[in-house]
């Protein structure tokens, strides 16, 4: 562990104005996040644990308060900076899988690295056939969205999330769209890559799902009301 946090969030406030209505989502967030941690912020609905994980991601920017990543501070970064950080630090796990029907499992993972000008075509393919390896789904490289099943789909959103080799993965609601046997797959696999040193932090509204990290951050009206840690044994390595 270093002595300044990976994800150092110090007073991060984020409103939202739709015409003559002010929302606060987040009120005055202190919140540090270690290299190798994998922690679990959770809520009820509307409780702003979404936004949070979205200000850490650079998808929203913060309204007020500063926001360190890897000892940078990115809080007023432009949208082309922000785009090159997500890019190189930061891989995301989506409920929705999130992936473009037309293409291919190889081609959604590749899609990222495209992006990227340090990368050529040769080094992009052997990244891709890694992290789809990672996730055991090399066989099913040349298949398309709809031929995979729900926790097949999930395993290429991971592939795709890790293929960039990020500081930190970002999940949100990863097993929101699956049944109970396919949610507990990518719980598994999310255990094993933090086994093997990733950094995830994971919306989940499932108080099963969050007793599976090691530290659990509850969300209530837009303030940590609770931060804790625990102790688990993760597999070492992805299932």
């Amino acid at each position: 562990m270093t002595s300044q946090p990976y994800i150092n969030l110090q007073g991060i406030t984020k409103i939202f104005q739709t015409d003559e209505m002010e929302t606060s989502a987040l009120d005055d967030i202190h919140l540090g996040i270690e290299q190798g941690e994998y922690v679990a912020i959770s809520g009820p609905s509307g409780c702003g644990k979404s936004t949070l994980l979205s200000v850490m991601g650079l998808l929203h920017s913060a309204t007020g308060g500063k926001y360190f990543l890897g000892g940078a501070e990115v809080t007023g970064l432009n949208l082309t900076e922000q785009a090159r950080v997500r890019n190189r630090e930061i891989g995301f796990i989506f409920q929705a899988f999130n992936l473009i029907g037309d293409m291919s499992a190889f081609e959604n993972v590749e899609l990222p690295l495209t992006f990227r000008n340090d990368l050529a075509r040769k080094q992009r393919h052997e990244m891709v056939s890694a992290a789809l390896g990672q996730v055991n789904m090399s066989e099913r490289q040349k298949h398309f969205p709809a031929q995979l099943s729900g926790g097949q789909q999930q395993r290429v959103a991971i592939a795709r999330a890790l293929v960039g080799r990020p500081r930190v993965l970002l999940a949100d609601e990863p097993t929101g769209n699956l049944d109970s046997k396919n949610a507990q797959l990518i719980m598994d696999m999310l255990a094993g890559l933090h086994g093997q040193g990733s950094t995830i932090v994971m919306v989940t509204h499932d108080p099963r799902s969050a007793e599976q990290a090691e530290r659990q951050v509850s969300l209530l009206d837009g303030k940590i009301v609770d931060d804790q840690r625990i102790r688990v044994r993760f597999p070492a390595t992805v299932a």
